[in-house]
């Protein structure tokens, strides 16, 4: 699925969780799900991306029973409205399956099957495409003295492990992308070591997703402590994405981050 595309694919985050870091609460209702969902739409979106549980650091886990509760109405409203894309943010193999069976197209696992290895079995069988990502630790506690001799190759090495044991699943490789996880488990300094070595995370010959929407490291950079005053600052990494090769943005503001993509991809294919 991921290799089809050659334009940069904007994936919006829809958030049904009361407690998510930058906009916990504000769609946790079917027609606020929805509404929303239809903004992104409009504002260009290619893929929705619906979670039902919270990895903000920091967090607790929430039981799979719960996710559905909240995920699986969300999948079959918009199902009704459009045929977009939809990718399930879980890391359990009883919520991704629940979510497939409602329409979602895509698994997106922050654990990258390490929570749950049912997981890399469900996308072989089901032949989905999954997004594997680096973190270190849990949410709960990954941000308590991450630390890194070379942040590049360590996240490298973890990927390339994620996606040995997905293909030992018989996950198709065309069906694989990754994520290095920024602000997952990372410093400042890390997350910005990765961002300036973009390039060799897609040279490992994967479609590569970033998620920097929004995120704490920015806002340190900017001295700003409200996500929501980050959309620029989220756009700009969104546009260095692009010149580096990535593939997928992981984002809030889908127009914000349309536009600097789109405008990035003229840039990078004009000669």
């Amino acid at each position: 699925m991921f290799s089809q595309h050659n334009k940069p694919l904007i994936m919006g985050i829809l958030n049904v969780t009361p407690d998510s870091f930058s906009d916990g609460g504000k769609f946790t209702g079917v027609a606020a799900a929805l509404q929303q969902a239809r903004q992104m739409l409009a504002d260009g979106v290619d893929i929705i991306d619906i979670g039902g549980e919270s990895t903000r650091p920091g967090s607790d886990p929430v039981s799979a029973t719960e996710q559905q509760q909240r995920v699986i109405p969300v999948i079959k409203a918009i199902r009704q409205h459009s045929d977009v894309l939809i990718s399930i943010d879980t890391t359990s193999s009883e919520v991704a399956k629940a979510a497939l069976d409602a329409g979602a197209n895509i698994i997106n696992d922050v654990s990258a099957g390490r929570d749950d290895a049912a997981i890399l079995t469900l996308a072989a069988h089901s032949n989905t495409p999954i997004i594997l990502m680096h973190s270190k630790g849990t949410p709960k506690t990954m941000q308590d003295n991450p630390y890194y001799e070379d942040v590049v190759q360590e996240v490298i090495d973890s990927l390339q492990a994620s996606i040995n044991a997905a293909l030992a699943a018989g996950v198709n490789k065309a069906n694989i992308a990754i994520d290095p996880g920024i602000g997952f488990g990372k410093r400042k300094q890390d997350n910005l070591d990765l961002l300036a070595h973009l390039d060799t995370l897609v040279a490992l010959g994967f479609p590569v997703l970033l998620g920097t929407s929004r995120k704490r490291f920015m806002g340190a950079i900017c001295a700003v402590s409200e996500p929501s005053e980050l959309v620029t600052a989220t756009a700009v990494t969104t546009a260095l994405g692009v010149m580096a090769g990535v593939q997928l943005f992981r984002v809030h503001d889908v127009k914000e981050n349309r536009q600097a993509a789109d405008v990035a991809w003229a840039i990078k294919h004009s000669g």
